[in-house]
């Protein structure tokens, strides 16, 4: 009796455990994330890939950075200067292109954006005869507005070193004062 008793108690533990486990909400199940981004199956919220981001992975990163910006600069060795620069997109998700950068017409600087951060890796231009190599990283600060990214500022810490031995920093490492770009 015992054995029948221990039987059917066995299996309705187990009819139990199976009913109790297959009425597990599904958080992804209304959940589509935008971009090819994942749902997480544990909170339901979109994981989103590089150059993406928002609620539901709909929105491109670096679209924030898009403009034209009025640029104000003293370098360690360079006068004050204030200048116009605009940000276009690159050829990656993730990359924006700098026209004008550090003052020079036809100077053209890539930058790879994370969230708020902006990061240049060590590349090189022509002025003249003179290679110039460029390196650095900055930040975007919304404005207070409603599309607050449409007035933000950067602050860009940079430094530009010339193949005529002459280096400028621009608050890159500590040395300078950053270069504020204004939207």
């Amino acid at each position: 009796m015992k054995r029948i008793l221990l039987g059917l108690f066995s299996a309705l533990a187990t009819l139990t455990a199976l009913s109790v486990s297959s009425c597990k909400v599904d958080k992804c199940k209304a959940i589509v994330c935008a971009n090819s981004g994942d749902c997480d199956k544990d909170d339901g919220s979109c994981e989103c890939h590089i150059g993406y981001e928002g609620e539901r992975c709909e929105t491109i990163t670096r679209d924030r950075y898009m403009g034209a910006y009025t640029v104000d600069e003293d370098g360690t060795v360079s006068n004050v200067a204030r200048y116009a620069v605009s940000v276009e997109t690159g050829a990656q998700i993730d990359q924006i292109k700098i026209r004008n950068f550090n003052n020079q017409t036809n100077a053209y600087v890539y930058a790879t954006v994370r969230g708020d951060s902006m990061f240049i890796a060590s590349q090189s231009y022509q002025v003249g005869a003179i290679t110039k190599t460029v390196v650095g990283y900055g930040v975007i600060i919304p404005g207070e507005t409603v599309n607050y990214y449409q007035h933000a500022t950067i602050r860009l810490h940079y430094r530009v070193s010339s193949s005529d031995g002459v280096t400028d920093d621009f608050g890159y490492q500590d040395s300078g004062q950053p270069s504020v770009w204004i939207k």
